[in-house]
Formats: C-alpha cells, sequence, structure tokens
C-alpha cells in the first residue's frame, strides 16, 4: 500500500489536493474519481523520490539540451516541429492501441527517435513513468514540447482509461493543424519568389541601366529640366547607387522595427484587427480562426476536459489576439453560469451560423459532436479560400511586376520622345 499525492479539479472548475493510499495508480485514480474529483496529478511519494535520487546519481536529470549535446545534438531552435510530434502522437497512439504498455511504448519509441533532443526527452517521460509517476505529471516536465492542450488531454484520458482513444484524437487534430498550415505556406511561396525577382529586377535597373540613361540625358537635352517620372527614377536610382549603404541599413532597420512592433501587445493586437480587414485575406483569417477554435475545444470536451479548462486552453491556441479576447470573455460568461452560445453569440468574431450550431449542440447534448462538425466545414472552406487567394495572386503579382518595371521603362524613353518630338517641330 502506497501513499499517492494528488491534484484534482471539482466540478467547480476549483483546483484540490490531497493524499489517498492505494495499491497502485490505477488504484489512487479511482479513489480520487470516486470523490467526485478529476485527477490532474499523481505521485506516489515515497517511490518517487527514490527513482529520483537513482537518477541522479546516474545523472539522468540533466536538461534535455544537456544530454542532446553528449549525443552530438545542438540546443538551437525547438527540440521537436509540430508535424514531427504529431508523428510521434500517432505512433505511440498505435502502440498502445496494439496493446503495449504505456513504458514499454515508450522504450520503443525511444530506439527509433533520430532526434537526439526529443530522445532525450522520451527518456525523461520514460524514468517518471518507471519511477511511478504519471504519464501527465512526465509531460509537464516538458512545457517548451507538450503545451497545455497536450498535456490535458493526457490528464484526461488517463482519468477516463482511455489514454489510446485520447492520443488518437488529438493526433488528429494536429495532423489537421499540420495539413492547414502547410497548404497557406504552399500559398505564399509563389507571392513571395514573384517580390524577390521583382526587388532583383528593380535593384539592376537602379543599380546599372538607369545610370547609363543619365549619362545619355545629359548630352542629348543639354541642362533642359526632365520629365517628372524620370526625375522621380534618376533621384532614386541615385540614392540607391551612393547610399547603398544608407538604404540597406534603412530597410534593415524597418524590418526589425516592424518585428518587434508586431511582438508588443499592441502591435500584434493592431496587425491582427489589420488583418481581418484585408480583403480577401481577411475571411481566410477568420475562417482559420474558427476551424482552430472549434477543433480545438470540441476535442478537449470530448476528451473529458472540464468546459472552463477546456476554454482557458483553447484561449492559448488560438492565434489572432481578436479571438482570445473573445475567448476570455465567453470563459468568463460561462463561469457566471451562461451557456456557451449565449456569449458566443455577442462576439463579432463568430459568424451567426457557428453559434447556432453551437446552440444546437448544447441543446441535444452533443457540443463536441457539433464542434467537430464546425471544423470540419470551416477546415474545407480554408481549403477552398487558399485555392482562391493562390489563383488571384498570380495575374495580381504579373501585374504589379508590370506596372513597377514598366514605369521605369517608360521614365526612361520621355526625354527621348521629347527630343524626337523638338527635332521634327
Amino acid at each position: 500500500m502506497g501513499r499517492y499525492r494528488f491534484s484534482a479539479i471539482d466540478t467547480a472548475g476549483k483546483q484540490k489536493t490531497g493524499l489517498v493510499e492505494a495499491e497502485s495508480t490505477e488504484e489512487a485514480h479511482a479513489k480520487v474519481s470516486s470523490m467526485g474529483l478529476m485527477p490532474t496529478k499523481m505521485s506516489l511519494e515515497i517511490e518517487q523520490s527514490k527513482s529520483q535520487k537513482r537518477a541522479s546519481r546516474k545523472g539522468q536529470t540533466r536538461s534535455p539540451d544537456i544530454q542532446s549535446a553528449k549525443k552530438g545534438g545542438l540546443p538551437i531552435g525547438p527540440i521537436i516541429n509540430r508535424e514531427d510530434l504529431a508523428i510521434f502522437t500517432r505512433q505511440l497512439a498505435t502502440l498502445l492501441y496494439a496493446g503495449l504498455p504505456l513504458l514499454r511504448s515508450l522504450e520503443v519509441l525511444i530506439r527509433q527517435e533520430r532526434n537526439g533532443r526529443f530522445s532525450a526527452v522520451l527518456e525523461n517521460l520514460a524514468d517518471t513513468v518507471q519511477g511511478g509517476g504519471t504519464f501527465s505529471d512526465a509531460l509537464q516536465a516538458h512545457p517548451k514540447v507538450f503545451n497545455r492542450l497536450f498535456v490535458n488531454m493526457v490528464v484526461a484520458g488517463e482519468a477516463g482509461g482511455n489514454l489510446a482513444e485520447v492520443l488518437d484524437g488529438l493526433a488528429r487534430f494536429m495532423e489537421k493543424g499540420v495539413k492547414t498550415t502547410k497548404k497557406i505556406q504552399s500559398a505564399m511561396v509563389y507571392p513571395i519568389v514573384v517580390m524577390g525577382v521583382a526587388c532583383v529586377i528593380v535593384g539592376g535597373l537602379m543599380m546599372f541601366v538607369v545610370p547609363s540613361f543619365q549619362n545619355i540625358f545629359a548630352e542629348l537635352l543639354e541642362g533642359a529640366p526632365l520629365p517628372a517620372p524620370t526625375q522621380v527614377v534618376i533621384t532614386f536610382s541615385n540614392f540607391v547607387k551612393n547610399q547603398f549603404m544608407l538604404a540597406l541599413g534603412l530597410l534593415i532597420l524597418a524590418i526589425m522595427g516592424f518585428s518587434l512592433f508586431k511582438k508588443t501587445r499592441a502591435g500584434q493586437e493592431f496587425m491582427d484587427k489589420l488583418s481581418l480587414m484585408v480583403p480577401g485575406f481577411g475571411g481566410l483569417i477568420q475562417k482559420a480562426n474558427v476551424a482552430v477554435f472549434s477543433r480545438t475545444f470540441g476535442t478537449l470536451l470530448d476528451s473529458g476536459v472540464p468546459i472552463l479548462e477546456a476554454l482557458k486552453i483553447t484561449r492559448d491556441i488560438v492565434g489572432n489576439s481578436n479571438y482570445r479576447t473573445a475567448v476570455e470573455r465567453i470563459h468568463d460568461r460561462v463561469r457566471d453560469g451562461e451557456p456557451v452560445s449565449v456569449p458566443m453569440e455577442r462576439e463579432t468574431v463568430f459568424p451567426t451560423l457557428v453559434t447556432s450550431m453551437v446552440e444546437v449542440g448544447e441543446e441535444t447534448g452533443a457540443l463536441p459532436d457539433m464542434l467537430g462538425r464546425i471544423a470540419d466545414n470551416y477546415d474545407e472552406d480554408v481549403d477552398n479560400a487558399v485555392a482562391g487567394i493562390t489563383s488571384i495572386i498570380e495575374p495580381v503579382m504579373i501585374v504589379l511586376l508590370a506596372v513597377v518595371v514598366g514605369f521605369i521603362v517608360i521614365a526612361l524613353f520621355l526625354p527621348i520622345i521629347e527630343v524626337i518630338r523638338s527635332g521634327f517641330m
């Protein structure tokens, strides 16, 4: 019989702690659940302290970055990207479905992992589980790898005894997010390439072509004033050529200033509001955020996470600050006793169709399923919007490039046309 220290959430969403005696972690979970509480953390006091001492003697409590350094890895950048984390979650769910115990499943994944830093994290997870801790306890020690969504869904899976099913749902959620992100990124490749080509062409014209024409104009016009477009192009060319380092420095400062501004709260809110107002892109961003909100909230509820905790986690997952603020207000109203659909209807960032479907889901007791349907619909809308924007961007970028280059060419030929006309007159 061991003494287990637990943390749990009651029906009102408040945190509770205490001690229970049980033969195993599963029995301790069952005892805490019988009290009307949902366990969020469970640790065996005596055995866990012994495992920590053993790990300390063996040097296994080092940080993942130190362990990865011994394996030849460098602690630079994220330990694992979203796509690889989704693959790990899918593999772990598959192993658990096949009947392998959690510790054995982790050991299998450790052997096949090629990322040294993530392998060190997995070893740490296995050590914690082997020492008597829960899987969620182990995950909480690595917040840079496993976010609150991941941890809380595992907590719910452990409490409900359906960890494999929860991980399978989490893997589907992550895979859909990765798929949507890749589509948006691929849609942005073309305009970025075209803008890069445009900058190279304009830079070449300003540095090499325009100065040659300037000498020709000096001989032909003999001091006569240049047309306004030509003067603008020549002035800009002289600045780029003679003050190249200054121009480059100003460009770098502008980019750095914009990046720093975006990182501030005011800057992020401004850019988020602006992004929703951009024609074409605003609708895409709205659809993407509604899809993320619905998918995250529905997945958490379906896994057994309490509604208030699910709203808090969803608020942190949603990318746009306007939606985060809206979800925060919804959370406060739900805490005061209102159903989700009532405060949601007052938030302008959510379409009427979404709030109506949420209301139906609440009335029928199938809110998680309804949120999943909303997410599926909006994921499809995001795919269609990305395809539509991609088809529009190509001709728009070509026209923009033609206008810029055409303006320069016309500006350079205007003085020559004036000389020809004056010669005939």
